[in-house]
Protein backbone atom coordinates (compact mmCIF):
# COMPACT_ATOMS: atom_id res chain seq x y z
CA UNK A 1 0.00 0.00 0.00
CA UNK A 2 1.26 3.29 -0.97
CA UNK A 3 1.88 6.45 1.48
CA UNK A 4 -0.91 8.28 0.13
CA UNK A 5 -3.21 4.82 0.30
CA UNK A 6 -2.24 4.62 3.96
CA UNK A 7 -3.51 8.35 4.40
CA UNK A 8 -7.05 7.46 2.92
CA UNK A 9 -9.44 6.62 5.59
CA UNK A 10 -11.62 5.06 3.12
CA UNK A 11 -8.33 2.72 1.34
CA UNK A 12 -7.44 2.15 5.15
CA UNK A 13 -10.82 0.83 6.02
CA UNK A 14 -11.34 -1.24 3.29
CA UNK A 15 -7.84 -2.89 4.13
CA UNK A 16 -8.64 -3.60 7.15
CA UNK A 17 -11.49 -5.51 6.61
CA UNK A 18 -9.79 -7.55 4.01
CA UNK A 19 -7.40 -8.09 6.69
CA UNK A 20 -9.09 -9.17 9.60
CA UNK A 21 -10.23 -13.01 9.97
CA UNK A 22 -13.97 -13.36 10.04
CA UNK A 23 -15.39 -14.31 13.32
CA UNK A 24 -18.14 -16.61 13.83
CA UNK A 25 -20.73 -13.74 14.85
CA UNK A 26 -20.25 -12.00 11.71
CA UNK A 27 -20.81 -15.06 9.64
CA UNK A 28 -24.07 -16.04 11.75
CA UNK A 29 -25.29 -12.62 10.76
CA UNK A 30 -25.05 -12.75 8.10
CA UNK A 31 -26.46 -15.72 7.20
CA UNK A 32 -29.22 -15.50 9.80
CA UNK A 33 -30.23 -12.04 7.50
CA UNK A 34 -30.05 -14.22 4.22
CA UNK A 35 -32.19 -17.40 5.95
CA UNK A 36 -34.76 -14.91 7.53
CA UNK A 37 -34.65 -12.67 3.54
CA UNK A 38 -35.79 -15.76 1.85
CA UNK A 39 -38.33 -17.04 4.37
CA UNK A 40 -39.89 -13.50 4.20
CA UNK A 41 -40.26 -13.80 0.49
CA UNK A 42 -37.81 -11.06 0.02
CA UNK A 43 -34.91 -13.10 -2.60
CA UNK A 44 -36.24 -14.18 -5.41
CA UNK A 45 -35.63 -17.50 -6.68
CA UNK A 46 -32.49 -17.39 -9.21
CA UNK A 47 -31.34 -13.66 -7.87
CA UNK A 48 -27.79 -13.17 -8.04
CA UNK A 49 -25.89 -13.02 -5.12
CA UNK A 50 -22.47 -10.76 -5.46
CA UNK A 51 -19.87 -11.17 -2.87
CA UNK A 52 -19.18 -7.43 -2.38
CA UNK A 53 -22.61 -6.62 -3.20
CA UNK A 54 -23.03 -8.28 0.08
CA UNK A 55 -20.30 -7.14 1.67
CA UNK A 56 -20.97 -3.50 1.59
CA UNK A 57 -24.42 -4.07 2.49
CA UNK A 58 -23.51 -5.95 5.62
CA UNK A 59 -20.10 -3.62 6.34
CA UNK A 60 -17.97 -6.89 6.43
CA UNK A 61 -15.33 -8.79 4.31
CA UNK A 62 -15.76 -10.56 1.58
CA UNK A 63 -14.39 -13.57 2.94
CA UNK A 64 -17.93 -13.20 6.01
CA UNK A 65 -20.06 -13.04 3.18
CA UNK A 66 -18.14 -16.24 1.44
CA UNK A 67 -18.61 -18.42 4.32
CA UNK A 68 -22.32 -17.07 5.14
CA UNK A 69 -22.94 -18.15 1.55
CA UNK A 70 -21.32 -21.64 1.83
CA UNK A 71 -23.69 -22.50 5.04
CA UNK A 72 -26.61 -21.43 2.94
CA UNK A 73 -25.68 -23.95 0.05
CA UNK A 74 -25.65 -26.20 2.85
CA UNK A 75 -29.27 -25.70 3.47
CA UNK A 76 -30.16 -25.79 -0.04
CA UNK A 77 -31.29 -21.85 -0.10
CA UNK A 78 -28.57 -21.07 -2.77
CA UNK A 79 -26.43 -22.55 -5.48
CA UNK A 80 -23.36 -22.09 -6.65
CA UNK A 81 -22.55 -21.84 -10.38
CA UNK A 82 -19.00 -22.28 -11.88
CA UNK A 83 -17.68 -19.45 -13.61
CA UNK A 84 -21.24 -17.87 -13.07
CA UNK A 85 -21.28 -16.85 -9.43
CA UNK A 86 -23.77 -18.02 -6.33
CA UNK A 87 -27.56 -17.60 -7.18
CA UNK A 88 -30.98 -18.30 -4.72
CA UNK A 89 -31.95 -21.40 -5.56
CA UNK A 90 -34.62 -21.89 -7.55
CA UNK A 91 -36.78 -24.77 -7.10
CA UNK A 92 -38.09 -27.17 -10.12
CA UNK A 93 -41.93 -27.84 -9.75
CA UNK A 94 -40.57 -31.50 -9.00
CA UNK A 95 -38.96 -30.29 -6.06
CA UNK A 96 -41.36 -28.58 -4.82
CA UNK A 97 -43.61 -31.62 -5.16
CA UNK A 98 -41.41 -33.55 -2.78
CA UNK A 99 -41.15 -31.00 -0.23
CA UNK A 100 -44.82 -30.66 0.52
CA UNK A 101 -44.90 -34.65 0.25
CA UNK A 102 -42.28 -34.61 2.68
CA UNK A 103 -43.63 -32.01 4.76
CA UNK A 104 -46.95 -33.94 5.48
CA UNK A 105 -45.55 -36.90 7.10
CA UNK A 106 -43.40 -35.21 8.94
CA UNK A 107 -46.64 -32.22 10.15
CA UNK A 108 -48.53 -35.09 10.57
CA UNK A 109 -46.13 -37.10 13.12
CA UNK A 110 -45.57 -33.77 14.94
CA UNK A 111 -48.76 -33.43 15.54
CA UNK A 112 -49.57 -37.26 16.38
CA UNK A 113 -46.81 -36.58 19.35
CA UNK A 114 -48.72 -33.14 20.19
CA UNK A 115 -51.88 -34.97 20.56
CA UNK A 116 -49.60 -37.46 23.01
CA UNK A 117 -47.90 -35.33 24.63
CA UNK A 118 -49.87 -31.60 25.16
CA UNK A 119 -51.22 -29.94 27.97
CA UNK A 120 -52.88 -26.77 28.15
CA UNK A 121 -49.15 -25.10 29.29
CA UNK A 122 -47.83 -25.98 25.76
CA UNK A 123 -50.62 -24.87 23.90
CA UNK A 124 -50.85 -21.63 25.37
CA UNK A 125 -48.21 -19.87 23.34
CA UNK A 126 -49.12 -21.43 20.41
CA UNK A 127 -52.67 -20.10 20.99
CA UNK A 128 -51.21 -16.38 21.24
CA UNK A 129 -48.86 -17.00 18.44
CA UNK A 130 -52.17 -17.63 15.95
CA UNK A 131 -53.80 -14.71 17.22
CA UNK A 132 -51.06 -12.11 16.37
CA UNK A 133 -51.07 -14.08 13.36
CA UNK A 134 -54.88 -13.25 12.44
CA UNK A 135 -54.55 -10.02 13.72
CA UNK A 136 -51.60 -9.32 11.42
CA UNK A 137 -53.36 -10.67 8.33
CA UNK A 138 -56.41 -8.64 9.20
CA UNK A 139 -54.38 -5.33 9.83
CA UNK A 140 -52.80 -6.61 5.84
CA UNK A 141 -49.34 -6.71 7.37
CA UNK A 142 -48.88 -9.88 4.68
CA UNK A 143 -45.00 -10.58 5.31
CA UNK A 144 -45.50 -10.53 9.07
CA UNK A 145 -48.58 -13.02 8.68
CA UNK A 146 -46.17 -15.31 6.63
CA UNK A 147 -43.67 -14.98 8.81
CA UNK A 148 -46.02 -15.91 11.82
CA UNK A 149 -47.44 -18.77 9.80
CA UNK A 150 -44.16 -20.28 9.37
CA UNK A 151 -43.46 -19.79 13.17
CA UNK A 152 -46.35 -21.94 14.19
CA UNK A 153 -44.85 -24.74 12.46
CA UNK A 154 -41.75 -24.60 13.73
CA UNK A 155 -42.44 -23.60 17.22
CA UNK A 156 -45.16 -26.65 17.35
CA UNK A 157 -42.74 -29.04 15.99
CA UNK A 158 -40.15 -27.63 18.78
CA UNK A 159 -41.94 -27.92 21.34
CA UNK A 160 -43.82 -31.92 20.83
CA UNK A 161 -39.54 -32.76 21.72
CA UNK A 162 -38.28 -34.53 18.71
CA UNK A 163 -34.93 -33.04 17.46
CA UNK A 164 -34.84 -34.86 14.57
CA UNK A 165 -38.54 -34.21 13.30
CA UNK A 166 -37.66 -30.84 14.46
CA UNK A 167 -34.42 -30.01 12.40
CA UNK A 168 -36.31 -32.06 8.96
CA UNK A 169 -38.98 -29.50 9.51
CA UNK A 170 -37.02 -26.86 9.98
CA UNK A 171 -34.60 -27.35 6.51
CA UNK A 172 -38.26 -28.13 4.70
CA UNK A 173 -40.31 -25.01 5.90
CA UNK A 174 -37.30 -23.05 4.80
CA UNK A 175 -36.82 -23.96 1.39
CA UNK A 176 -41.03 -23.62 1.00
CA UNK A 177 -41.10 -19.97 0.22
CA UNK A 178 -38.67 -20.36 -2.23
CA UNK A 179 -41.26 -22.45 -3.85
CA UNK A 180 -44.02 -20.63 -3.40
CA UNK A 181 -42.23 -17.51 -5.47
CA UNK A 182 -41.12 -19.58 -7.92
CA UNK A 183 -44.68 -21.66 -8.65
CA UNK A 184 -47.21 -19.52 -7.21
CA UNK A 185 -50.22 -18.31 -9.38
CA UNK A 186 -51.78 -14.51 -9.13
CA UNK A 187 -52.82 -14.55 -5.61
CA UNK A 188 -49.86 -15.14 -2.88
CA UNK A 189 -50.64 -18.38 -1.04
CA UNK A 190 -51.79 -17.97 2.69
CA UNK A 191 -52.37 -20.01 5.32
CA UNK A 192 -56.52 -19.83 5.83
CA UNK A 193 -56.89 -18.01 9.06
CA UNK A 194 -58.80 -20.59 11.19
CA UNK A 195 -56.55 -23.64 10.21
CA UNK A 196 -54.09 -23.04 13.01
CA UNK A 197 -57.01 -23.02 15.58
CA UNK A 198 -58.48 -25.87 14.53
CA UNK A 199 -55.60 -28.08 14.44
CA UNK A 200 -55.07 -26.38 18.37
CA UNK A 201 -58.35 -27.24 18.94
CA UNK A 202 -58.23 -31.08 18.09
CA UNK A 203 -55.01 -31.25 19.77
CA UNK A 204 -56.39 -30.01 23.01
CA UNK A 205 -59.54 -32.26 22.34
CA UNK A 206 -56.57 -35.11 22.38
CA UNK A 207 -58.58 -36.08 18.94
CA UNK A 208 -55.38 -37.54 16.93
CA UNK A 209 -57.44 -38.55 13.66
CA UNK A 210 -58.89 -35.02 13.27
CA UNK A 211 -55.30 -33.48 14.24
CA UNK A 212 -53.98 -35.74 11.26
CA UNK A 213 -56.23 -35.07 9.23
CA UNK A 214 -56.68 -30.99 9.63
CA UNK A 215 -52.72 -30.71 9.47
CA UNK A 216 -52.43 -32.62 6.20
CA UNK A 217 -55.67 -30.73 4.43
CA UNK A 218 -53.95 -27.54 5.87
CA UNK A 219 -50.18 -28.26 4.17
CA UNK A 220 -52.21 -29.59 0.93
CA UNK A 221 -54.22 -26.61 0.65
CA UNK A 222 -51.00 -24.33 0.66
CA UNK A 223 -49.60 -26.81 -2.27
CA UNK A 224 -52.97 -26.71 -4.07
CA UNK A 225 -52.28 -22.71 -4.46
CA UNK A 226 -49.19 -23.19 -6.32
CA UNK A 227 -48.16 -24.06 -9.93
CA UNK A 228 -45.91 -26.62 -9.44
CA UNK A 229 -46.42 -27.38 -12.89
CA UNK A 230 -44.96 -24.38 -14.47
CA UNK A 231 -41.93 -22.29 -13.27
CA UNK A 232 -41.21 -18.54 -12.35
CA UNK A 233 -38.80 -15.92 -12.17
CA UNK A 234 -38.20 -12.91 -9.94
CA UNK A 235 -36.33 -9.55 -10.92
CA UNK A 236 -33.41 -8.67 -9.61
CA UNK A 237 -32.83 -5.52 -7.67
CA UNK A 238 -30.87 -3.70 -5.22
CA UNK A 239 -29.16 -6.51 -2.53
CA UNK A 240 -29.09 -3.79 0.40
CA UNK A 241 -32.93 -3.08 -0.14
CA UNK A 242 -33.88 -6.27 -0.59
CA UNK A 243 -32.36 -7.32 2.83
CA UNK A 244 -33.26 -3.88 4.27
CA UNK A 245 -30.02 -3.07 4.95
CA UNK A 246 -29.61 0.06 2.90
CA UNK A 247 -28.97 3.34 5.36
CA UNK A 248 -27.99 0.32 8.53
CA UNK A 249 -24.42 -0.53 7.44
CA UNK A 250 -22.91 1.72 9.82
CA UNK A 251 -25.03 0.24 13.00
CA UNK A 252 -24.34 -3.05 11.69
CA UNK A 253 -20.45 -2.63 13.19
CA UNK A 254 -18.66 -4.08 10.83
Amino acid sequence: MSEAQEQDPVVAMAAGKAARTPSTEEIQRVFESLRNAVLDQRLAPGLQLKEQALADAFGVNRAVVRQALARLEIYRLVTHAPNRGVFVAHPSAAEGRDLFTARRYIEAAVVELAVERFDESDLAPLRALVRREREAYEAGELRQALRLSIDFHLQLAERVGNTVLAAFLDEIVTRTPLVVLAHRRESPPTCMLSDHEHILDAIAARDLERARALMIEHVGHLEGRLALDRGGRGADAGIARLLGLDGDVAKAGG
